[in-house]
């Protein structure tokens, strides 16, 4: 993380960076004041003084930027009937109304993108309004809310849980893979937002909810027209889905390379099953994976193929004969393969030899539950393809199942980057206590309940976030971040967790336990 002074040096060492091939190297975040540079899951410690020298490097030869604002003008219409209004009106000691003139008569200029692709985050509010963000976030924002938080204001592109306070909604497309580029509101437009009675989705006379038919059935679904849904000819694969259980999506390593346009990683939420199924099944490290969530899912085989298992163990049965995690199973054509319900963990995974051959997008065959990239949850009646067999023999010697942990389960940490938010009581709360997992976590991240964490009070600049961040917004209850982590955040991250430790997180369900030890 290299912090600045300003959005000028952001946006020229961002540039910088970009312009450069700098090994190791797989994501650049610009934000607020910091730039985030991403470096991959296998990087030494000489690779990272590397890095820290093409830093360097960079800012030494950066070149000028655009003025902010120097480029178009998008005006977007809102129907300003948000929940926190009367809130943000008695923090500013106005009116509802004045509330809405003085946010609509601003023009913004977007700083940086991130959070979730699509989102952008403006600058420029009235100080008079500039309300903090909430004590507690929601665990769901309907897609389309102009949102405020301090000094910025944004729309939320999707629905996803985040901690802005919701003036009002829009139906304007923000991020649309078909444009070009595919999001609307990129560093330096401007932005006016216009108030208006309705929006053409809005039914009868009475406002619709926000969102409208454009939200999730639930936190961890997608929606039925997402970009990258399962096309047509996926769906005429060999292998036919009978039934998915709670959730079955396709996985692999993820679509490294675009977080600064708001597109997180993604990816296995447990990337060591998903390396150990590829490596059994001899395939490339990018195949893609069923992730079934609990379990429950059933298959039928229209063709010959070559399966294994891996992750929370369910019961498994193949054409009527129980079957184990962790081998290579041979499947006949018309054989159906059906899981049980894992009794610890939450995630199994299955590996086909050759990957399953869906449709990438952005690179990847991953499903991003926050950002709605990728393909759509399975369902009764799709069709999976099989990719092409390689001609290779798996390579492992042996595998060592993973124990299942008695009592809380216990991952390694580091310290973050903004010790200046939290005293030496703080850190020794977080390693001290005993943590639950909430309900309300998903592959976004885990929700913890427990002790809460103290902080420092006040706002921060959004910055770049990685996965296994442990986020504490105002009211104390930390965040494990996952795999489908939000790019940017605006509250503090105490600590992070390691990478091999953040597959044991994947596992948990609610109401596992969990403490956190310091990482030597």
């Amino acid at each position: 993380m290299v912090d600045l002074a300003g959005l000028d040096d952001v946006h020229a060492l961002a540039a910088a960076l970009c312009g450069v091939d700098v090994p190791g190297v797989v994501d650049v975040v610009p934000a607020a004041r910091t730039v985030l540079v991403l470096l991959d899951d296998v990087a030494t410690t000489a690779d990272l003084a590397r890095v820290e020298d093409a830093v360097r490097a960079a800012w030494e030869s950066r070149g000028a930027v655009a003025q902010q604002g120097e480029g178009g003008l998008v005006e977007v219409p809102v129907v300003y009937d948000g929940p926190d209004l009367p809130d943000v009106a008695a923090w500013a000691g106005l009116s509802v109304a004045e509330v809405v003139a003085r946010h609509s008569a601003r023009e913004y200029v977007v700083a940086f993108g991130g959070f979730m692709p699509g989102f952008a985050y403006l600058t420029e509010v009235d100080p008079t309004i500039a309300a903090p963000r909430l004590a507690t976030p929601r665990t769901r924002v309907p897609a389309g809310s102009v949102a405020l938080a301090g000094d910025l204001t944004a729309v939320y592109p999707r629905a996803t849980p985040g901690g802005w306070r919701l003036l009002g909604r829009t139906d304007v497309e923000l991020f649309d893979l078909d444009r070009d580029p595919p999001a609307l509101l990129t560093a330096g437009t401007r932005v006016r937002f216009r108030e208006v009675d309705r929006l053409p989705g809005d039914a009868g006379g009475d406002a619709a909810a926000a969102g409208g038919d454009r939200e999730r059935a639930g936190d961890d679904a997608l929606p039925v027209d997402s970009d990258g849904r399962l096309a047509e000819g996926d769906r005429a694969g060999g292998v036919e889905v009978l039934a998915t259980g709670p959730l079955t999506l396709v996985e692999d390593e993820g679509r490294p390379g675009w977080a600064s346009s708001g597109v997180g990683r993604s990816g296995a939420a447990d990337q060591g099953a998903l390396r150990l199924l590829n490596r059994l099944l001899a395939n490339d490290g990018s195949a893609a994976a069923l992730e079934v969530t609990l379990g429950g899912l059933a298959l039928r085989f229209h063709e010959r193929a070559t399966i294994a298992l891996a992750g929370a163990a369910a019961p498994a049965v193949l054409d009527g004969t129980s079957v184990g995690m962790q081998a290579l199973l041979d499947v006949r054509p018309g054989a159906e393969l059906h899981l049980g319900y894992a009794a610890r963990g939450t995630r199994t995974y299955l590996g086909v030899r050759g990957g399953f051959d869906v449709t990438p997008v952005l690179g990847s065959r991953s499903s991003d539950v926050l950002a709605g990239l990728g393909p759509t949850p399975l369902r009764a009646g799709d069709r999976l393809a099989i990719g092409p067999r390689p001609a290779l023999l798996p390579v492992v010697e042996m595998v060592a199942p993973r124990a299942a942990a008695a009592g809380a389960v216990e991952l390694a940490v580091r310290r973050g980057v903004r010790d200046e938010w939290f005293d030496d009581d703080a850190w020794c709360d977080l390693l001290g206590s005993t943590f639950e997992v909430s309900d309300a976590s998903n592959r976004v991240g885990l929700r913890l309940s427990g002790p809460p964490i103290g902080r420092r009070s006040g706002e921060m600049p959004s910055e770049g976030l990685v996965p296994g961040a442990i986020q504490v917004p105002p009211d104390g209850h930390p965040v494990l971040f996952l795999r489908d982590h939000p790019v940017t955040g605006g509250y503090p991250v105490i600590g992070v967790v390691r990478a091999g430790a953040l597959d044991v997180a994947a596992q948990l369900r609610p109401g596992d336990r969990l403490r956190f030890r310091e990482a030597s």
